[in-house]
């Protein structure tokens, strides 16, 4: 009969996951109360106590915000997950049992699963420590090492260590920052810490270099120096590399010195068919393993497996407890191991790797893609990829996009261009990197920037294939990614110079140099004008260039247009992205240069006719008071009197002119509007009945009215009524012919210019001073 106690917390937990996991988020009449009640900022507690449901609701919202839950896409968890979580719920729920009992169950526990873990690792007669942090383990294993080395560290302290300096080894291919931090925990000055560089000459660049570490070794010694520790990578963090294991294990047996080994690759020792570089990890002193992203579990710790004799010292440096609780970190691994099975275990391990493997195979039939820095070296990519799999066996597939570097045309030394290439290649791969981890999500690709290959594509099954539940399927997509946008990086690298050559041949246009933009590159329209001060003309340039992007993105192109990268230096430019094999270079920058110079003619004539508007305004103010004086002398100052006035008006009325204004844009002058009325008579007299006149192809003015005829509802801010007065001066005399009268174009009739003229132009008696007021 199983315990009702552990049978309500296993149902308990299904029915929080079925929560969790459903999706069902809150009504929107909820969600208004809550957002009443409180949203990000805490509150105070509340006083009546809230159901399971109400509570798992509300992580539920936490978890998710206000992001909409179709679009997000929650960690592949599975049945293997949630005994991984249950493992953590029990023991909470254990850790209250008597000592005697919980101690014979946690000694159980912790003995079951580092057998377990030994045997399918094949590390014979180790003991285990877990532990929440993967730092953690080696940082305990060096504490062991310290007390085993110096006897009396554990009375003298520090003061030991100072007369014989320890000194820990890493490979420059470690992840970084580990150093550094045992280096802060253990107390110790950072000259303790020797980092060992990897080869250059001979064998992989990120293996580490056993000459120079022996060098360094004999080094330290003669100088009464202690070499405490060495840290060895079974698949370095970015390129998944091993090093040579044996070669470091004899000489580390020579210098009675610790050899910790750490890394993806060794997952691979649970499979049947292992490398012997792998294999030699099971002869080191001790290894860090991470279980938990392999085998796709979550919140389970991480395993470090040691051999040590004395148990004294062990528990000295915290990696043995008396505290049964503590023992307890193993209980949702122990869960979840059993869960699998060793067959289970095995599957997702051997899956990841496969998945490597298919990689691998589909990567042989695109060009321009290198996978090994072996590829630096003259051999061919079949030999490379071949020497990838038998050597270094790898789970971790690192790839790249290269070309073969052209010879610069002109100006430059060869030196500064294949510098400038490789810059731009690390853009470009960062690039693509990006591209597949948003299009292809599932295949858990990411960019590793290495040392020296740059930036590169990562694809690392072990820590992300049983997470996201990767299968053959999504690789094969992955590659079909990679083949349609390799066409595009290629075009992209070969138009970039031509875009540069274009640019620099237009006096109007400033090539910006960002090596590291992923595009064609970036641009800056400078205006021609050379008679303004700094501040305005770097205004101009921001109020040009801003627009020009604006019109630039309203194409109807592939291409896309941007500010560029965040953090770039340069201010008030364009950059251009990737480009397609059909670009045409020479129209893209002549399209530019044209909408710049369009841009730039707007804002003077904009600029001008502000200028000639202010001034024609102060110039009809003028005129107006003036009038205004002429007419008080004319008719004296009782008629400005509003009722006197009236009366004089009526028994004797004043035969006022009228004396109207017309403001021409184009000369920035205010006019009388007398020839005008004076032409609109004489055309009224001299044109055809029921023929329309036209100003369409004969008049200064035509395309704007074109424009209005067609469908436009306003007049254009270029149009003033002094054009029509030009039009009309011009063609007066053309018409008083009759020759010429007949060849007009009949297509408006002289009745709407009648309206047009006399409802823009004419000023009636008596309104002078309100047209005044609308004039300003």
């Amino acid at each position: 009969m199983m315990d009702p106690a552990l049978a309500e917390m296993g149902n308990h937990l299904s029915d929080a996951m079925k929560i969790l996991e459903s999706g069902k988020l809150e009504t929107e009449q909820v969600k208004a109360r809550r957002k009443l009640s409180w949203k990000d900022i805490p509150g105070p507690l509340q006083v009546d106590g809230q159901d399971v449901v109400s509570i798992l609701q509300l992580v539920q919202n936490l978890m998710h915000g206000d992001d909409d839950m179709q679009g997000h896409r929650m960690q592949y968890v599975g049945e293997q997950g949630h005994m991984a979580l249950l493992g953590h719920s029990l023991a909470a729920y254990i850790s209250v049992l008597d000592r005697e009992r919980l101690r014979k169950l946690t000694t159980r526990i912790l003995s079951d699963t580092t057998l377990w873990l030994c045997r399918l690792f094949k590390y014979e007669n180790g003991s285990a420590y877990y532990h929440e942090d993967d730092r953690e383990g080696l940082l305990k294993v060096c504490r062991l090492v310290i007390n085993t080395q110096y006897e009396d560290y554990a009375t003298e302290g520090f003061t030991v260590l100072s007369s014989k300096q320890p000194v820990i080894y890493q490979s420059a291919a470690c992840r970084p920052g580990l150093g550094q931090h045992l280096c802060s925990q253990l107390g110790l000055p950072l000259s303790s810490l020797c980092i060992v560089p990897c080869n250059t000459m001979f064998g992989s660049l990120h293996q580490m270099d056993v000459a120079l570490l022996d060098k360094l070794i004999k080094d330290d010694q003669d100088s009464g120096k202690v070499p405490l520790l060495l840290i060895a990578n079974a698949g370095t963090p970015g390129a998944g590399h091993t090093d040579k294991l044996s070669r470091l294990k004899e000489l580390c047996v020579q210098c009675n010195m610790w050899l910790h080994v750490e890394g993806v690759n060794l997952a691979t020792l649970a499979l049947g068919q292992v490398s012997s570089t792998v294999t030699a990890a099971t002869k080191c002193d001790s290894m860090t393993l991470t279980p938990g992203p392999w085998l796709g579990l979550p919140a389970v710790p991480a395993v470090t497996l040691y051999r040590h004799e004395d148990p004294a010292l062990s528990l000295a440096a915290g990696l043995t407890s008396s505290q049964p609780v503590e023992k307890l970190r193993a209980l949702p691994l122990w869960l979840s191991l059993q869960y699998l099975g060793h067959d289970g275990i095995l599957e997702r391990i051997r899956h990841a790797a496969q998945l490597s493997q298919q990689l691998l195979e589909l990567l042989k039939t695109l060009a321009s893609i290198k996978t090994s820095d072996v590829l630096e070296s003259e051999v061919s990519l079949l030999e490379a990829l071949h020497m990838v799999e038998d050597e270094l066996n790898s789970p971790v597939v690192v790839f790249r996009f290269s070309q073969e570097c052209s010879a610069p045309s002109s100006g430059g030394s060869v030196e500064e261009y294949f510098a400038g290439e490789r810059e731009i290649l690390d853009a470009l791969n960062r690039w693509l990197g990006e591209q597949l981890a948003q299009q292809v999500p599932i295949s858990g690709v990411d960019v590793v920037e290495l040392e020296d290959e740059g930036a590169c594509v990562r694809f690392n099954p072990l820590m992300t294939a049983a997470v996201l539940g990767t299968q053959e399927n999504d690789v094969a997509a992955l590659v079909e990614k990679l083949g349609e946008m390799i066409p595009v990086l290629s075009c992209t690298l070969h138009f970039r110079q031509d875009f540069k050559n274009e640019v620099l041949q237009q006096a109007s246009l400033s090539y910006i140099e960002d090596l590291s933009w992923p595009g064609l590159g970036g641009v800056r329209y400078e205006p021609r004008s050379t008679d303004l001060d700094e501040d305005k003309r770097q205004q101009s340039v921001e109020g040009i260039n801003s627009d020009l992007l604006k019109k630039l993105k309203e194409l109807d192109t592939d291409l896309s247009f941007s500010i560029g990268p965040e953090f770039c230096e340069e201010k008030n430019c364009i950059f251009i992205g990737m480009a397609t094999e059909d670009l045409d270079v020479a129209e893209l920058v002549e399209t530019i240069v044209s909408l710049g110079k369009d841009i730039e003619e707007s804002g003077k004539l904009f600029e001008n006719m502000t200028e000639v508007v202010r001034k024609g305004i102060q110039e009809a103010e003028q005129q107006l008071q003036k009038a205004n004086e002429e007419k008080l002398m004319e008719e004296g100052v009782l008629r400005q009197i509003p009722l006197v006035g009236s009366v004089l008006n009526w028994f004797s009325p004043v035969q006022a002119s009228v004396k109207g204004r017309t403001f021409n844009l184009a000369e920035g002058s205010v006019d009388s509007t007398e020839p005008v009325y004076s032409i609109k008579t004489q055309m009224s007299k001299d044109a055809f009945p029921d023929s329309p006149k036209s100003s369409a192809k004969r008049f200064p003015g035509q395309k704007l009215f074109q424009r209005h005829g067609a469908g436009s509802d306003s007049i254009s801010d270029t149009s003033s009524v002094g054009q029509l007065e030009e039009s009309f001066r011009e063609a007066a005399p053309i018409q008083s012919a009759e020759e010429d009268v007949a060849e007009v174009p009949q297509e408006h009739s002289s009745h709407a210019d009648e309206e047009t003229v006399s409802s823009d132009q004419r000023l009636p008696e008596g309104q002078e001073t309100e047209s005044a007021d609308a004039l300003r």
